[in-house]
This record gives C-alpha cells, structure tokens and sequence, in this order.
C-alpha cells in the first residue's frame, strides 16, 4: 500500500492532487491517509511522529511524505529504506529518527525527473509520481543513486521533550518515547507538573496528566478536557522530566 504523511490539512486540493497521480500511477493500489496535519512546515517534530506511526505499516509499505518547507531550493529529493518500508519526500530531517532507528537502512537521491516539475508542488510532481512507480514494483535503482546520511549534522536528539502534535481533541504529544521513561517520571509543562497515569478514566474530570499513548509515545490530556487549551501548550513548547 501507500500511505500519505503530509501537511497539506485536511482541506483544500493538494490531497487529492497527489492522490489522483497516486491512483493513475499505481491503479489497484491502496492508498492509506495517515497524516493530513503534521505540523506545518516543520520537519523536526514531524520526524518524530513519521518513526512512532509507520511501524504500523507492514514491510513492502511505501510512505509518500510532504513537510517539505524548503521545496524548490537545493534540499535533496530521497527515498529512504528502513526495516522493509520505503520512504519517499525531501531530506530536510523528516526520515532521520526513521532511519537512525532501523536495524537495516540505506539512503538514495532521486534522479528521475517528471517531464513537467513546478517550483512549488513537489509533492505531486516528484514524490508521488515516484512513490507510485515504486508501489507499482519498479527498483529503487532505476529511479535514484545511492546517497549519504547527513543527519548528523542536524543532531536531533533521539527522544525530544518538546510537543509534536495536539490532536483534534487537544490532547498533545510528545517526541519522548514512554518505554524510556520511569513510570513514575512527571512531565513539567505549561507551569504543571503532571503525574502519570495509564488513561483517562483513572484520573479525575478536569485532571491533567500523561500516559503512553497507543502509539508508545508520551501524551499529555486532561480528562473530559483539552489539555492544549488548559495548559496553553503548543508544538515546539519544551518539556522537563522530573524523575
């Protein structure tokens, strides 16, 4: 299958532009919608999302993704190989947690050139024509060269104490993975300090708190509430752990 990670929103026609290559491409393939709102423009806490939500997807899965805020300019066009899914969009960081992680990865930069690429849309000129070849069984070799990581340069961190994400009912997740926490770790964030808890029906309506998301990454809620709202939280806000 192929699965979409973008920043487009979930209005307005860019979706549906890249699906339709998608679709002409790649007929009978299916096309999965994983994310429409990563956070805009921002690889970064993008990067941490893309590793925690495409282990979900089985090997052979390609991953069409467009945070690309340095579209047009000299930022590289890759596809990325990790743990038997492949990874199409810019290199600007957005693959970097996903292929730090892998037990087995390879970097390549595309070479193929569509007949007609806009400045603007590289998503549905480049990236999705490419990924749907790639869906359609053609080789990562007739398509790109191999490439160099260099993510090192960036050096992001591997677990990020910042928000990522605030979903639609304002809960608001985090770049730190829940299996590398103590239990008993709080989170300090909008001037609270938020005990733990293993979901919502356990604390108090009203109550903030965090838990491990279903997705293993470290949220932040209140019950029955929005915690984006009650602790003024937005993506990029730091976090402290008291342990």
């Amino acid at each position: 299958m192929i699965a979409l990670f973008t920043d487009f929103g979930l209005a307005g026609p860019y979706t549906g532009q890249m699906m339709a290559v998608l679709h002409r491409a790649a007929p009978g393939v299916p096309v999965v919608s994983l994310f429409a709102d990563a956070p805009s423009a921002r690889p970064k806490p993008s990067a941490y999302l893309l590793a925690a939500y495409a282990t979900w997807f089985p090997a052979g899965t390609v991953l069409l993704c467009v945070v690309d805020p340095g579209v047009g300019s000299a930022r590289r066009a890759v596809i990325a190989e990790a743990d038997g899914r492949v990874y199409v969009g810019p290199d600007n960081g957005l693959f970097d947690l996903v292929l730090r992680r892998a037990a087995e990865a390879r970097l390549w930069e595309i070479t193929w050139q569509p007949e007609a690429l806009s400045a603007s849309f590289h998503g549905r000129d480049l990236f999705a024509p490419v990924a749907a070849r790639l869906a359609a069984g053609e080789k990562i070799a007739a398509l790109a060269r191999p490439a160099s990581d260099e993510s090192a340069s960036r050096a992001w961190p591997d677990n990020l104490a910042e928000i990522v994400y605030i979903d639609h009912y304002g809960n608001a997740m985090t770049g730190l993975r829940g299996a590398l926490l103590s239990p008993d770790a709080r989170l300090v964030v909008g001037g609270r300090t938020l005990a733990p808890a293993t979901t919502f029906s356990t604390m108090p309506p009203g109550e903030a708190f965090w838990y491990v998301n279903s997705n293993g990454l470290a949220e932040i809620a209140v019950n029955s509430g929005r915690a984006d709202t009650a602790l003024g939280l937005k993506i990029g806000g730091e976090i402290a752990v008291e342990t």
